[in-house]
């Protein structure tokens, strides 16, 4: 990757990720009390800022529906797998996204990085985009259905190249503002909200020659005014400046990371529990994520790196708590080496080594995360360059994820991405920006409420399915009716979701339908099923360990293809009744 002097922009080779203020609303220890700053994932947006001290934990859980289950049940299907979803038992659902037909925000700008808001006091999510091409940022006022209003464009400067975006409240006037940084000048801009989506005062500090490529918005001196520090890729370092609480900074310091380290984002978070924000920072050439241990004075102390991986080359991170020890944990997208790597606390801002979650080819650019299937877990959320989706990690509490879930985006280089709940629907969305297209897209949650299928083999073409306790274990059992084998198969299953291997048992030509029920009384269960080519029904008795005796066959009307049970006459015993297709008739077989 090559750096650049003077006001040319190495496009190819120099990429922003996502805001450093798309934070989990408990990263740092510090909630902006009304505000968005910090929290996309929050499920409402409102004003900012007063400040206020908040305990680590993980977010809270949204509510939902239950939903009921029944222990017997038939379906019909057209394959030779049989296919399971299961409910989880905590009521947990499987988040999934789908793309919005018309992207709500489409030009040709050269959007670079979205961060999610509320400038004009409503309520709702609204969004600022940096236009690197255009030397703008456009404002885009968001309606309760997902929607949004026509943009309004303002100027950074000509050859100013914004590659950033940021937000927060610089003069404590409980109005959102708004930080950029400029690549091409080498300066952050200033813009400060009055609060009807209006913005006034546009001042411009300088950074040298930095090349400023990152900013993150946080108080690092508890002194209640927000402070800026930017990830300067140009001269190996970071930068921080420090508010005055009035809009304005001074007292401006630099940190070096090192020969080529590259610097590409910054994050801030209580890495130590002592209540001083601390820093990381992922450097893009040296291959690793750089601590630096705050003193709550306005100085840093340089704790240590972690690898990232030989040419992983990480772009951004994340912290949040994925294991629920109070300590906080990282999570980092490795470009280079096309997984996510997580780093787990430890004491005194120490961190475990790497676990690496692979994206197969996809390489990962901007990382969020957010409770996306309502587990009050912490999940993970990338934008990946070159295969057209984002990755979904769900996190299972432990401190480790599940493989990552792929949702097509329509782009093949989406490099900037923010969670939130635009259509007020209680689900998280993703909205991604999308540099190859032009555009920003919204992904809109949507709910299932199934975690990922399991299959199990079957004889060929099962027709139909049935459920019960077969062995008497109190777990429920499978039983499937396959068509062109002339058989059934019996699944046991083990009580947590899974089923053992298939026992199959001969039946009449075609088993169409199945149910089960105690034709003899004996408290076992049975098998009954309609063969739809030779006019009959097959009744298998249980012996009540699950497994059966060969079938005894009985006369229906012509091509029977459903069969139920029920005790029809009120004699406490299980009676049949069978569909009969070709002759248009039922038929009832008391017990």
């Amino acid at each position: 990757m090559q750096k650049t002097n003077g006001s040319s922009i190495d496009n190819g080779g120099v990429r922003v990720r996502h805001s450093a203020t798309e934070q989990d609303i408990h990263v740092d220890n510090v909630q902006y009390e009304s505000s968005t700053q910090n929290q996309p994932n929050s499920m409402k947006s409102t004003d900012v800022t007063k400040k206020i001290k908040k305990s680590p934990r993980t977010p809270s859980p949204l509510k939902y529906s239950c939903w009921s289950r029944h222990r017997t049940a038939t379906a019909v299907g057209t394959f030779a797998l049989f296919t399971i979803l299961t409910m989880a038992a905590i009521q947990q659902y499987e988040l999934k996204f789908i793309q919005t037909p018309q992207n709500p925000i489409e030009y040709n700008f050269g959007p670079r990085s979205v961060v999610v808001g509320n400038f004009d006091n409503d309520k709702l999510v609204d969004i600022v985009v940096a236009n690197h091409v255009d030397d703008s940022i456009s404002v885009y006022l968001g309606y309760n259905n997902g929607a949004f209003a026509s943009n309004m464009i303002y100027s950074t400067g000509l050859y100013s190249a914004p590659y950033m975006v940021a937000i927060g409240d610089f003069n404590n006037d409980y109005h959102t503002d708004i930080a950029v940084a400029y690549y091409g000048t080498n300066s952050i801009g200033i813009f400060l909200g009055s609060g009807n989506c209006s913005f006034i005062n546009k001042t411009v500090m300088s950074t040298g020659s930095s090349r400023p490529i990152w900013i993150l918005i946080a108080d690092l001196d508890n002194d209640t005014s927000l402070d800026i520090v930017t990830a300067n890729y140009g001269t190996d370092s970071i930068s921080i400046f420090y508010g005055s609480g009035d809009g304005t900074f001074s007292y401006t310091i630099t940190y070096p990371m090192g020969y080529d380290s590259s610097p590409f984002s910054v994050i801030g978070a209580d890495f130590n529990n002592d209540n001083y924000l601390d820093l990381a920072i992922t450097n893009y050439g040296t291959n690793n994520i750089a601590i630096l241990i705050g003193n709550g004075n306005r100085t840093f102390l340089y704790q240590q790196t972690f690898s990232t991986g030989i040419n992983s080359h990480p772009y951004s991170l994340i912290v949040g708590h994925f294991n629920d020890d109070s300590l906080l944990d990282i999570a980092v997208a490795n470009y280079g080496a096309n997984n996510v790597g997580v780093f787990l606390g430890n004491i005194n801002g120490i961190f475990t080594s790497q676990t690496t979650y692979s994206l197969n080819t996809s390489s990962p650019y901007s990382i969020g995360l957010g409770n996306f299937n309502r587990d009050n877990r912490v999940d993970l959320v990338v934008s990946n360059k070159g295969t057209n989706n984002i990755g979904v990690l769900l996190g299972l509490g432990n401190g480790s994820f599940s493989e990552p879930t792929m949702n097509p985006t329509g782009s093949s280089s989406s490099i900037s991405l923010a969670a939130a709940d635009f259509n007020k629907d209680n689900l998280l969305d993703v909205i991604i920006v999308s540099n190859d297209t032009g555009s920003v897209s919204i992904l809109f949650g949507y709910d299932e409420g199934f975690q990922p299928q399991t299959t199990y083999s079957t004889g060929s073409w099962p027709q139909s399915v049935a459920v019960g306790d077969f062995n008497n274990d109190t777990r429920l059992d499978i039983v499937v009716a396959s068509a062109t084998g002339n058989i059934v198969s019996v699944l046991l299953g083990y009580g947590n979701g899974s089923f053992a291997n298939q026992t199959t048992y001969s039946t009449g030509s075609w088993p169409q339908s199945v149910a089960v029920g105690d034709f003899n009384n004996d408290t076992r269960l049975d098998i009954v099923v309609a063969n739809r080519v030779d006019n009959t029904v097959s009744v298998l008795l249980g012996y009540g360990n699950g497994s059966f005796a060969n079938q005894t066959t009985y006369l229906t009307g012509n091509s029977p293809y459903s069969v139920a049970v029920g005790d029809f006459n009120n004699d406490i015993r299980v009676d049949i009744v069978v569909a009969n297709y070709r002759n248009n008739t039922v038929s009832v077989l008391l017990g």
